[in-house]
């Protein structure tokens, strides 16, 4: 195929920048610049960056749906927990409080060391709930 011969200007830097990417890849400056030229006139250029570009957003919207999905279903659980704790734990009698709140304390730092230690490795009771299901139930 017969090529046709043009003679264009460019800027001395981007001259510099094209000789050194073509020593780089060893290949001839013309075949650098007919790709890019090639590319810039492509109608579908722009329409495949577009459509990328689609994909990772419907993707990325995705991942939010599910984020905001699982801090439902967690603020809901512990909503439910608290309304029931509240419901049936009856008050203490006030010669017991100091006792139960000593006790209730180190439990708590307990509890505080024990998420610490899961946090660290990684376990989370999401992870360990879907490993408990069969296949077919986790999504």
């Amino acid at each position: 195929m017969k090529k046709e011969r043009l003679n264009v200007y460019f800027d001395p830097v981007l001259s510099g920048e094209l000789e050194a990417l073509a020593a780089r890849r060893k290949v001839s400056k013309s075949q650098i610049v007919e790709a890019a030229l090639a590319e810039f006139l492509s109608p579908d250029g722009a329409d495949q960056r577009e459509a990328a570009i689609v994909r990772r957003l419907d993707r990325l919207t995705r991942a939010v749906e599910r984020l905001e999905r699982d801090h439902s279903i967690g603020n809901e659980a512990v909503a439910l927990f608290v309304k029931f704790w509240l419901t049936t734990t009856p008050p203490l009698p006030e010669e017991m409080r100091d006792a139960a709140q000593a006790s209730g304390k180190e439990r708590y730092d307990g509890f505080v060391e024990a998420l610490g230690r899961r946090l660290v490795k990684g376990k989370t009771l999401t992870k360990e709930v879907s490993e408990d299901l069969p296949a077919a139930d986790v999504k």
